[in-house]
């Protein structure tokens, strides 16, 4: 197909694998950034309650001694052991105190156990943001034993700094995962989606370079999945195109040659048409009655000629617009009947005489005098043409008493050399009118047929 536009396929900020691969791992990554909110909380409170853990061990040591009293520098190694400042044991009988000689200021207080993953949250990224600095003073539960609480006094630098490596941890092993997650389900949807995606658009491009190159174009495949089904029903219609372009080549061709040869018929014609003349004039009774029907043979020969050539013609009808009344148009395609009828003209002028409309006078003519002749030809009585402004179109209805038109020709209505309701007839009145019409913006279309007759509708731009 020539003038077919080039297209940059697959550059690497705008194919469908870089996009996949980058959407893939920040979706890895913003699963694993939901997932660390809680795990950050919960690793606080798993440190927190360690170090409940280990001052409940101190303070073990500190009863195993005979007097339950321990020495200053056994005292300092506990604490350090615990990393508190000071522990104590709430027991339902007494209160237990191991502490430093001097206490620090106490900044917050953590009771474990209570509050909701909400508040663990918070008091976790309370830690990483805000803290370093503060002591805590931590209550809960001791191990193993319901009845006693535990209460330490520790620093939270420890705390945070465990915090930054779990972070840490966590970011790595986010960046890895995201990593193989992406590329494994890179190269697997590379594969299933991808992969056969470039081959298809490369096949329609192929195609659309040279639509009569049978090696060219998307190929259907076994899948059945949708691109399996996109990849047939895609060869299927590169194959109906390319048949129906070597067709239209063919047609084309075809009606060079009928065009030359209808030229020259044509011309053959005419010359038989003024001997025949000559033949009407003899008086020989015998030679009179052939001469008739040979007239009306050649006449209908020249008609088929004259038509065939118009159909064939480059290009379509070219119109010469103006503005006109349309009334008076009708009445001029009604005196024009009055030679297949004489006497009274059998159509029934309706239109508004100031209704106007903009188009090719000559060529709406054409269209309204061949739908007329057409009902009249047919076996109608009468024909009626009425017409109606609205905003945008302008519709015009042909209507008649007719019989009405065969099944067979309205299937073809509109079809060349296959339309015709009468004998002898080529099917491209309507052909043609339909032509002009579109060229108008407009359309033509059979609103009903029967045995009441048949309804023509018309419809053109409104002028403004």
């Amino acid at each position: 197909m020539q003038g077919a536009r080039k297209y940059r396929l697959f550059s690497a900020g705008l194919s469908l694998s870089a996009r996949l691969l980058v959407l893939t791992i920040f979706f890895v990554m913003l699963a694993e950034v939901m997932i660390y909110a809680p795990s950050i909380a919960t690793f606080r409170i798993r440190w927190l309650e360690d170090k409940i853990a280990s001052a409940r061990l101190a303070s073990l040591a500190l009863e195993a001694t005979p007097d339950q009293i321990v020495s200053e520098a056994l005292r300092g190694q506990l604490l350090d052991q615990a990393g508190a400042h000071a522990i104590v044991l709430n027991m339902p009988d007494m209160r237990r105190l191991l502490a430093q000689d001097s206490l620090p200021n106490i900044d917050l207080e953590v009771r474990l156990g209570e509050g909701n993953i909400a508040t663990m949250i918070w008091g976790a990224f309370d830690a990483m943001l805000t803290g370093g600095e503060r002591v805590l003073r931590v209550l809960g539960p001791s191990p193993q034993e319901p009845g006693i609480e535990v209460e330490v006094l520790i620093d939270e630098a420890p705390l945070r700094a465990a915090m930054f490596v779990y972070s840490r941890n966590i970011l790595v092993l986010s960046i890895v995962i995201s990593v193989i997650t992406g590329a494994l389900v890179y190269l697997t949807l590379h594969a299933l989606i991808v992969r056969p995606m470039r081959r298809i658009t490369e096949g329609v491009m192929q195609f659309a370079r040279n639509p009569e190159d049978v090696t060219a174009g998307v190929r259907p495949s076994k899948r059945q999945d949708e691109i399996g089904v996109a990849q047939s029903v895609l060869a299927e219609m590169q194959n109906d195109l390319r048949a129906a372009l070597w067709q239209r080549e063919h047609l084309a061709a075809l009606g060079s040659a009928v065009t030359k040869i209808n030229h020259d018929l044509r011309g053959i014609l005419s010359s038989a048409v003024l001997l025949s003349d000559r033949l009407a004039t003899v008086e020989n009774p015998d030679v009179r009655r052939i001469a008739k029907p040979l007239l009306q043979a050649i006449d209908r020969a020249v008609n088929l000629c004259t038509q065939t050539l118009n159909f064939a013609r480059d290009g379509g009808p070219q119109l010469h617009r103006s503005k006109f009344a349309l009334g008076s148009l009708v009445g001029e395609v009604g005196e024009d009947l009055v030679a297949l009828c004489p006497g009274a003209s059998p159509l029934r002028n309706e239109v508004d005489p100031a209704q106007e409309v903009e188009a090719d006078r000559d060529q709406l003519f054409r269209v309204l005098s061949n739908l007329a002749r057409n009902a009249i030809e047919a076996g109608a009585g009468s024909v009626r043409i009425t017409a109606d402004n609205g905003r945008e179109r302008t519709e015009i209805v042909v209507s008649d008493d007719g019989p009405g038109l065969a099944p067979k020709a309205r299937e073809s209505l509109f079809q060349p050399f296959a339309g015709s309701a009468k004998a002898g007839g080529t099917g491209l009145g309507l052909v043609i009118a339909r032509d002009v019409m579109r060229a108008h913006g407009g359309d033509i279309e059979l609103v009903t047929s029967g045995q009441g007759g048949t309804t023509f509708r018309l419809s053109l731009p409104t002028p403004h």
